[in-house]
């Protein structure tokens, strides 16, 4: 086991900067997740940790020691990728027991930990079989199996189970997430899906643009958003954010207003004037009837969801979502006019330039007091 530290880690290439100064620490033991969209830096991140990508400038340690230029079989690192890198002339145990002969281990030592970890993973029954005969939720395991046999202090993981079908991806989030905690693995997880994330995390580095916008707890990701990016990447559906004015403690927009706490703006020291504010689509209120300091507007899609139904709606130009449960959404149509209100102490403001977060919600103040 050991801990990671970055410092100042760049990549660049050409005139294209993948990766800008970013610094880190991840505990001993910690599970940690790089999330981001697509060209966010967290894969040329994780390369990086890895060995298998030099950095441009900056500093990579593990277990206090300085990697920053050594070569991957000299970090005692473990990697899998999204794709299974399995030999397929190789049955499954001699794919699990490749790493401990390279490595130049016993016969009867490779096979101990062969069986230890085939137990670990129940692929146990399939060590005598070819690889092609596998399920993709076994080959995965297979895959999982070659980085556990290492023994390394620090365990990679690149997009391992996204191109699983849904209902095995959250059978292997659960048993990804018992496993690190059963082996206390330092272990570091790049996605683009923040279900797996929120789910399995023990903290979560959101990315954008090369850089780190917020390195946090899963929840604090969600209710404490850094910035405006953030609040929109962590949700499903993601934060409605809507361009207001604010003026004499009111938010308004095209077709929205809001009431706002007063001693809530005072207190974050918010000036009148252009604001982005946010709202989460669970938070807002619904009514056949008006509500005071609310606002009126037009039902356009409905989207039954099973437990719930996810409400759209176009203020200010921008699709605003809305979710509710069944019972309390059901008698809702295409079409009708309904009446919304943004309750005062859910609401966040972000700087309209920068997405800074200016306040977040006054709810979050007890929930994370």
């Amino acid at each position: 086991m050991a801990e990671v530290r970055v410092e100042r880690l760049h990549r660049s290439f050409g005139e294209f900067t993948a990766v800008a100064d970013i610094s880190f620490t991840i505990a001993d033991g910690e599970f940690v997740f790089f999330l981001g969209p697509s060209g966010c830096g967290k894969t040329t991140t994780l390369r990086m940790i890895a060995g298998l990508l030099m950095p441009s400038d900056g500093r990579i340690e593990l277990g206090g020691r300085n990697v920053t230029y050594l070569k991957p079989r000299y970090r005692n690192v473990g990697m899998v990728f999204q794709s299974n890198v399995l030999y397929h002339h190789l049955s499954v145990y001699e794919n699990l027991a490749y790493p401990l002969k390279v490595r130049g281990l016993s016969s009867s030592a490779t096979r101990a930990k062969v069986e230890e970890v085939a137990a670990m993973l129940q692929i146990s029954d399939t060590l005598r079989r070819g690889t092609d005969s596998l399920s993709g939720g076994q080959a995965q395991r297979v895959a999982i199996g070659r980085m556990l046999v290492r023994d390394a202090d620090v365990f990679l993981m690149d997009e391992p189970i996204s191109h699983l079908d849904a209902k095995l991806r959250a059978h292997m989030r659960a048993e990804l997430r018992h496993l690190q905690k059963q082996l206390g693995r330092t272990t570091v997880f790049v996605s683009h899906d923040q279900l797996e994330a929120m789910s399995m995390a023990d903290r979560i580095a959101v990315m954008n643009n090369g850089a780190v916008q917020q390195f946090a707890p899963p929840q604090e990701v969600f209710d404490r958003p850094a910035n405006a990016f953030v609040a929109g990447f962590v949700g499903e559906p993601q934060m409605n954010i809507l361009p207001v004015q604010l003026a004499d403690g009111r938010a308004q927009a095209e077709g929205f207003s809001a009431d706002l706490d007063t001693h809530w703006l005072a207190r974050n020291r918010i000036s009148p004037g252009a604001h982005d504010l946010g709202i989460r689509p669970e938070h807002l209120e619904l009514s056949a009837h008006p509500l005071p300091g609310g606002f009126t507007t037009t039902l356009e899609v409905v989207e039954p969801m099973g437990p719930e139904n996810l409400l759209t709606f176009t203020l200010g130009g921008r699709d605003f979502k809305l979710r509710r449960p069944t019972g309390e959404s059901d008698r809702f149509r295409e079409g009708d006019r309904v009446h919304l209100r943004a309750p005062a102490d859910h609401i966040y403001l972000f700087d309209h330039a920068t997405g800074r977060t200016l306040a977040q919600a006054a709810f979050t103040d007890r929930s994370h007091a």
